[in-house]
């Protein structure tokens, strides 16, 4: 499977290792150069410096080919712009971003956009660690 991930922050560089270890085929695609050292030093897969939401970029990168697309840049704007030009555009048959704002994400799974906020989630699992702990 060919994954294109937008932004390598520390859940990019982390996906992309992880997706690389399961023998992926992975692309990240990030604005700060600088950014790519978070990756793993077994890193097989492509770094590129550009940005997810302009559609040269996300050609170079090579979006037309790509099963996946994950966009995990710390903005909300950018992350659902993304997600929007490799789903409508490039028809991506599997995209995903994350979203901060959880009331964003109602709007854009209404949208059609596979949204994950991490408030939510982590929000979720602390809740159920604190009732665990009663029992």
């Amino acid at each position: 499977m060919k994954v294109l991930i937008m932004g390598c922050g520390r859940v990019g560089a982390q996906l992309a290792s992880l997706l690389d270890g399961e023998g992926f085929q992975v692309t990240v695609l990030d604005i700060d150069s600088g950014s790519f050292r978070r990756l793993s030093p077994t890193f097989a897969g492509t770094a590129l410096l550009g940005d997810g939401t302009d559609e040269d970029s996300l050609r170079k990168a090579g979006i037309e080919e790509m099963d996946a697309f994950v966009a995990v840049t710390q903005g909300d704007n950018r992350n659902v712009m993304a997600a929007q030009i490799a789903k409508h555009i490039f028809n991506v048959p599997r995209v995903l971003c994350r979203i901060y704002d959880p009331l964003r994400q109602e709007l854009y799974e209404k949208l059609e956009l596979e949204a994950i906020s991490p408030t939510r989630v982590f929000a979720s699992l602390l809740r159920d660690r604190l009732i665990e702990g009663k029992r």
